[in-house]
């Protein structure tokens, strides 16, 4: 209520006087009726009352009636509408000026695009209003940010609602508490308790101001029945005058009616007081030579590039003319008038074309803006189904609102329309979204059931003695385990990690029971061992195909004893660690040092009369193929929960580096693969050939 108080009182302040100069024939009217009858009966009766030689007080009455008719006419014309409220606005921004000296400086902030500003960035921009400006003259300003804000943010807590609800909350549980918000709140509260101080003192000076005016002219009224001598009453005049100058602003509601009272009297004055000539005419000459000036500059404003400063110019001159400068005389009147007029006419045809201009441009902006409306509502009723591509359109929505706001004004008649549809807009992607990841919540959730019911079975199994029965139900329930989705984050690695640890207890345990079962396996790790120090004290001999052809029979050497017990199988990592440490002294890729391992098992694999050998080492290499591939598509996968994160991020850096080791060993095992197909139809070929032989023979 108060604050709707203090808006009023600034709608009400005075300050510019719409005298009988600027005035219809309406308003001379209501001037009189504020007159005592008496006074204007006689007034009527004495300006009919002439002398031969013109008096002053005749002249300037007539100049200031003379006056009226101008800008009446001025008004009424068949251009008059527009200018009209041209005119308006000029004697509505003096009003405004006139309420504080120093509010004039309300038109050198700038007024900013507030629509583009980010709810942080408008905190700001109200913080330096607040701290450095007058608050008298950033009404405006505050009013253009606080619209803005509350938009943005009614947008913003929507979100966060729909957010709230989407994750299972109710409605009527939602609360949000925005740094944002209480920080605007706080500095508004500063502006509004500023300027609430400055209109209740302002209160009281228009109110004191008020009641001198009136003093004023009651010491006015007085002038016309005091006997003495005339130019004594002439200077008491023009005292009287100034005293009113300086008087300062009065009510709003008051104001034209005081200004009308005021220059009622002055005329009444002219008209008693007969003035000599002399003094009526170095009036006229001061006021004529005073008016030109203001011509002069008012023609010069339309060499002022910036229109805004050449308004202001103008709107100041408007105010010297009426309110400083009296009439001229009857043979000067219309013609500087008319000068005076045209330079208003020209401002007028200037802010007419630059607004033209503005609203072209503004249309623009609203193509722009309802083109990316259509692009995000595409986005919105087409909204993806995996996550990646959900991250991506979040990104492009969240382009296309800075994109909107950046795109400038609009006509301010589809102004709201406008917003309303981009929020419309942003909404519906907002909740297709939503209900996305709340499926996706939901079916991880079922996923997170199903692997608890597989790691408690698998702990049910891990001490389990029945060797033949419980290996492949724990290989099934690995491979089950694989085949089901993504579980939720915060649980991923937990589940996993005691999955794995109850899966290898069991296996660890197998393994250790077929150590102790296989005396083999311990002297092929005797013989392995040997070979590895062997292999320690080689050293290059600088012939490369000699020295590969040496390592190639370490690596047959190596391969032809077969298995290690389980708890020794580390020696073959030593192995292929100087292995490879060779093969990069003679450059070798690791790949090619791969297949040359290889090689030699192709070698074997044809030398063998085994013929399971070969099927069995074609399944282990696709069943090799396809971890690789299911460990690619996995960590692609896992990449997808770091969208929001930099390429620098340490987790994302380890998972790109899996991926890309998963590929090159998929390479390795589709060229052993290739290899091995290479031997099979050769061994095909020449098993073919020895048929046809023998046939040949028995022939």
């Amino acid at each position: 209520m108060l604050e709707e108080q203090k808006d009023k009182l600034q709608d009400a302040v005075g300050g510019n006087e719409k005298s009988g100069t600027t005035g219809t024939d309406t308003a001379q009217e209501k001037s009189t009726e504020n007159i005592p009858k008496k006074e204007h009966s006689q007034d009527t009766q004495d300006t009919k009352e002439k002398d031969i030689q013109e008096t002053p007080g005749e002249a300037a009455a007539k100049q200031e009636a003379s006056d009226d008719s101008e800008l009446k006419s001025e008004k009424e014309s068949s251009e008059g509408s527009a200018e009209k409220e041209l005119q308006e606005e000029i004697d509505e921004s003096n009003a405004e000026d006139a309420e504080d000296e120093d509010n004039h400086q309300r038109h050198h902030i700038p007024m900013l695009d507030y629509h583009e500003m980010s709810m942080e960035n408008l905190v700001g921009e109200l913080q330096r209003l607040v701290r450095n400006e007058k608050v008298q003259a950033i009404r405006r300003h505050v009013e253009g940010i606080k619209t803005e804000f509350d938009l943005k943010f009614q947008e913003f807590l929507e979100e966060k609602k729909e957010d709230f609800i989407s994750k299972g909350g109710n409605e009527i549980d939602f609360k949000y508490n925005s740094v944002t918000k209480r920080q605007f709140n706080e500095v508004y509260a500063d502006y509004r308790e500023k300027r609430n101080q400055y209109y209740k003192n302002l209160e009281q000076n228009l109110k004191s101001n008020l009641h001198n005016r009136l003093e004023i002219i009651e010491e006015l009224k007085s002038l016309v029945n005091v006997e003495e001598d005339i130019n004594t009453t002439y200077k008491n005049f023009k005292d009287l005058q100034e005293r009113w100058r300086n008087a300062g602003p009065v009510p709003r509601s008051s104001y034209n009616d005081v200004w009308r009272t005021y220059h009622h009297h002055i005329e009444i004055f002219y008209d008693f007081l007969h003035l000599n000539r002399e003094l009526r005419d170095l009036d006229f000459k001061h006021n004529l030579e005073e008016k030109l000036k203001l011509i002069e500059r008012a023609e010069k404003l339309a060499e002022e590039p910036d229109l805004n400063k050449a308004f202001r110019e103008l709107q100041t001159l408007h105010k010297i003319w009426k309110e400083d400068i009296g009439p001229v005389d009857q043979e000067h009147r219309e013609k500087i008038w008319e000068q005076f007029s045209n330079a208003t006419k020209a401002m007028h045809q200037r802010r007419q074309e630059h607004y033209k201009e503005l609203e072209k441009s503004y249309e623009k902006n609203l193509e722009k803006k309802e083109e990316i409306i259509a692009r995000i509502s595409d986005i919105a009723n087409n909204v993806a189904n995996n996550h990646r591509a959900i991250q991506q359109q979040i990104k492009e929505v969240e382009a296309l609102r800075e994109a909107f706001f950046k795109a400038g004004k609009v006509p301010q008649k589809v102004n709201e329309a406008t917003w309303s549809k981009f929020k419309t807009a942003v909404r519906t992607f907002n909740r297709n979204k939503n209900a996305y990841y709340k499926n996706l919540k939901k079916e991880q959730q079922e996923n997170l059931d199903k692997k608890r019911a597989l790691l408690e079975l698998a702990v049910k199994l891990k001490d389990s003695e029945d060797w033949e029965e419980t290996t492949p139900e724990m290989k099934r329930i690995q491979n089950e385990w694989k085949q089901i989705g993504h579980v939720p984050r915060k649980y991923s690695d937990s589940i996993w990690k005691e999955f794995k640890t109850a899966c290898n207890h069991y296996f660890d345990r197998l393994h250790a029971r077929k150590n102790k079962d296989h005396k083999k396996e311990a002297e092929n790790y005797q013989h392995k061992s040997a070979c590895l120090d062997r292999l320690k004290e080689f050293k290059l001999s600088g012939d490369r195909e000699k020295d590969i052809e040496v390592i190639k029979g370490f690596i047959t050497e190596w391969k032809s004893y077969g298995r290690v017990p389980f708890n020794k199988k580390a020696i073959t990592n030593k192995f292929n660690k100087i292995l490879d440490a060779l093969f990069r002294k003679l450059d070798i890729s690791q790949q090619e040092a791969e297949l040359l391992k290889y090689g030699n098992k192709i070698q074997q694999l044809a030398k063998t009369e085994d013929e399971d050998a070969l099927y069995k080492e074609r399944t282990f290499i696709r069943r090799k193929i396809s971890d690789a591939k299911d460990e690619i598509r996995q960590l692609e996968n896992n990449l997808q929960f770091f969208s929001g994160a930099t390429d620098s991020n340490p987790l994302v850096q380890e998972v790109v580096q899996n991926i890309e080791r998963h590929k090159e060993a998929l390479a390795t095992w589709k060229t052993k693969l290739k290899k091995l197909n290479i031997l099979q139809n050769d061994l095909l070929r020449a098993a073919e050939s020895e048929e046809e032989e023998t046939d040949d023979s028995e022939e």
